[in-house]
């Protein structure tokens, strides 16, 4: 078999095994679902929002991951780059920021003409569904085509139709709300321009909206982490700025040093974010849950309480680093099982439960947690972790190698799920704040 040879293996109607499998997302866990496809001979198409391959990533690419790049490659789209002659990255042990893992890799493997050629980039998927049945209804259910409501960049909407579905959106475009209840604070649409989105790039390409502002982070994880150190750096060079972390437990553990993290640019982020409040050059404020918001002239108000009492807090601008969540709007047709606390797949969420393990704990897992009631369908990625904090790009590429096998007929490799995790110590306090990844 060639990687050109595109035939369908399995399907259970005829016209099945003539439609591609739908890819949503052009990321790290998309194009390895499409490298693993094309080195079992089945066709796909990836759709993708953005205009360009590892979009997400670059919003955030002056941030580096946690893991080196030995953990950063998957298997079959290292086979596939391999067969190209690429070169591959001096030193595997070294972590590369998003830029780096974009253009140095990502990018390669879309150039790749069984990969590039099936990507439709500027086509957000709207929603999903199955060809001529909403999801009340189930007779015919299985041999119903996927159907896929897509919006082009231009604004022209079409529909396309797929065998199965692997859904690796992410959950970078929905952040969690910075409401302590889980809904947007009371007056947050009064404030949009002063709350910023995870990660800005506050040494580089966002100094200026940073430099001698009062900036408070909101969050306890390793996203808020990265925010902190550079706001740190900045006050030395940019009179006036100052620096606040809020949180809203009394403790911030996921981001804490750790001895056991085997990841050690994330051991060494913990570190920096305790030195960094001991000395205060970051002024924590704990314990603190917001309930509304409100502007004033030169900035925002956080309102809320404290200790069990009513508390405010003013400052410029606001970064929400409180985490992530799954756009589950575009799935309302399709039959999930969600677990009622993380929005995980039933059978996976009490692998990556954060109040019960860390990430270098969760048992390897595949096809058999990843699916749904609705045949065919996945969720896989970051979105499959729901909001659970800390997944690591090695784990979506072991999932998306045991769907495709299961996509492929290939019930042997697919149920043979192995996967090798570096121990990472403690990453969670509890089902709130933010996640990171990679």
């Amino acid at each position: 078999m060639t990687l050109l040879d595109l035939t369908p293996r399995v399907a259970t109607s005829d016209r099945l095994a003539t439609l591609p499998v739908l890819i949503i997302g052009a990321g790290p866990i998309g194009l390895a679902g499409a490298a693993n496809l094309a080195e079992r001979g089945i066709d796909f198409q990836i759709l993708e929002a953005g205009d360009r391959v590892g979009a997400a990533i670059r919003l955030w690419g002056h941030t580096r991951l946690f893991s080196p790049w030995r953990h950063l490659i998957d298997p079959a789209s290292r086979r596939l780059l391999d067969s190209t002659g690429w070169v591959g990255p001096v030193d595997e042990g070294k972590a590369p920021t998003g830029h780096e893992l974009v253009d140095e890799y990502l990018t390669a493997l879309a150039a790749v003409p069984v990969i590039g050629s099936r990507i439709r980039f500027g086509a957000r998927v709207l929603a999903v569904t199955r060809e001529g049945m909403d999801r009340t209804r189930t007779l015919g259910r299985e041999n119903a085509p996927f159907l896929l409501r897509v919006q082009a960049a231009d604004g022209q909407t079409e529909e396309v139709t797929g065998r199965a579905v692997i859904d690796a959106s992410g959950t970078y475009g929905t952040p969690n709300p910075l409401g302590s209840t889980g809904l947007e604070p009371l007056g947050i649409d009064q404030v949009a321009d002063r709350i910023i989105h995870a990660l800005p790039d506050v040494l580089g390409a966002d100094r200026a909206l940073f430099a001698g502002k009062h900036t408070t982070v909101v969050g306890a994880g390793h996203s808020a982490a990265n925010t902190l150190i550079a706001l740190a750096e900045l006050t030395k060079t940019a009179l006036g700025t100052r620096v606040t972390w809020l949180i809203r437990n009394r403790a911030a553990a996921r981001v804490s040093a750790s001895p056991e993290d085997e990841l050690a640019d994330r051991a060494r982020l913990g570190s920096r974010v305790d030195r960094l409040v001991g000395s205060d050059a970051i002024e924590r404020v704990d314990s603190f849950e917001i309930a509304r918001v409100q502007r004033r002239a030169d900035g925002i108000r956080l309102i809320g309480r404290r200790h069990g009492e009513e508390a405010t807090h003013d400052t410029d601008l606001v970064v929400n680093a409180t985490g992530f969540r799954p756009d589950l709007g575009m799935l309302r047709e399709i039959r999930l099982e969600l677990d009622e606390i993380v929005e995980a797949p039933k059978l996976l969420a009490p692998l990556i439960d954060p109040n019960l393990h860390s990430c270098g704990t969760v048992s390897p897992h595949g096809f058999a947690e990843l699916r749904h009631p609705d045949p065919g369908f996945f969720v896989v990625g970051m979105k499959s972790y729901g909001r659970a904090p800390t997944f690591l790009l090695a784990t979506g590429y072991e999932q998306v190698r045991s769907v495709t096998a299961w996509v492929d007929g290939d019930m042997r490799a697919a149920t043979t799920v192995q996967l090798t995790l570096p121990a990472t110590g403690v990453c969670s306090t509890g089902p709130t704040g933010a996640g990171s990844c990679c």
